[in-house]
């Protein structure tokens, strides 16, 4: 039997040795809406944790740099994520499909991080990098990183977008107790933790029902959110939402198997965080390749400003004048304060 059509028991949270988790596990939305309301500020929720209390669903559009990072923050959005497909091809012109190693995206993190500061950012953790004990080098280098969070998937290695064929999955035990020692390597840090199931792709027949099982078990073993990655139509986006605990993440790819809903029509099956992952990263490859094919045919783009943003425009986005005024400021100390001596 392939190890993507096995279908293994769950075992009771016990049988992990589930370390504490900053709120109960597997728990309802409203269990943990109890605990932040009587306790706001307390360290028993994380910021994923307070945003989703307060608005009721996130919309978290993805980013692949810093500057894509800055831009999300500077539209508005509250929150971010750091996709891995997004990262394989800015960073190494490759698909996603395992090519891409945990110590590149912790890096990718911390440059994003850096760049919007205002907002959590969720970063994409795949499977781990290994087994449980590779697990726990992953979660405390994107913690290092700043990283609000991460998605940690069941598939085998090595994996693949979420939406292309030929996914393997590893044995739900074997990911719960991944699970844990992620838990266990967060403590008490600010970190929310994505417990991603890539099973509904593995049978036509039984997929979804083994996925559902699997996110279940994997809010058990320490998991803040839940994620079955591509359901194929409403009614299955419903099932989910009915069947899974506690809060649920939706992924929105354009072209991909999931149809596309909006945030509100989402909420009503029972969806907490939306992920956006790959918007940015398709508008700009598109504008990339229309400008670019624009300057070979005409060898100047005089004519077509208007596919750019313009110079004091791109100088307002990365914030160019406070930087001017940084210098001139320690310009000023130099001179009037600390005169160069003779």
């Amino acid at each position: 039997m392939s190890i993507a059509t096995t279908i293994v028991s769950a075992k009771p949270a016990s049988a992990f040795l589930v370390p504490k988790r900053r709120n109960h596990v597997g728990a309802s939305p409203s269990t943990v809406r109890m605990q932040a309301s009587s306790s706001p500020s307390s360290s028993s929720t994380t910021r994923m944790h307070r945003l989703i209390e307060d608005q009721g669903i996130v919309l978290m559009p993805g980013c692949y740099d810093a500057l894509s990072a800055a831009i999300v923050q500077n539209t508005g959005f509250s929150a971010g994520f750091i996709s891995g497909y997004a990262l394989s091809a800015s960073l190494l012109g490759k698909p996603d499909f395992g090519l891409l190693t945990p110590p590149e995206m912790a890096a990718t993190a911390r440059m994003v991080c850096a760049a919007a500061p205002l907002i959590p950012i969720i970063a994409d953790a795949d499977t781990g990098g290994g087994n449980a004990l590779n697990v726990q080098r992953t979660i405390k280098d994107l913690i290092a990183s700043g990283a609000a969070g991460c998605f940690l998937e069941d598939q085998a290695w090595p994996k693949k977008c979420g939406h292309m064929r030929g996914k393997q999955v590893i044995p739900a035990e074997e990911h719960a107790a991944k699970i844990a020692s992620a838990r266990d390597a967060i403590g008490d840090s600010d970190f929310f933790l994505v417990a991603r199931t890539d099973a509904r792709a593995t049978s036509a027949k039984t997929g979804l029902s083994d996925a559902i099982s699997r996110a279940n078990l994997y809010m058990d073993a320490g998991a803040d959110a839940c994620f079955v990655e591509a359901p194929r139509d409403d009614e299955e986006l419903k099932e989910i939402g009915r069947k899974t605990k506690g809060y649920r993440v939706c992924n929105m790819i354009e072209g991909g198997v999931t149809p596309l809903h909006t945030p509100e029509e989402l909420k009503s099956m029972g969806f907490h965080l939306i992920v956006h992952p790959l918007t940015a990263l398709y508008a700009s490859a598109h504008a990339l390749l229309d400008v670019l094919k624009t300057l070979k045919e005409n060898g100047t783009t005089r004519d077509h400003l208007e596919k750019m943003a313009t110079f004091q425009d791109f100088n307002q986005l990365v914030n160019l004048e406070s930087w001017f005024e940084l210098e001139a400021r320690y310009s000023r100390i130099k001179n009037n304060v600390f005169p160069v001596r003779q």
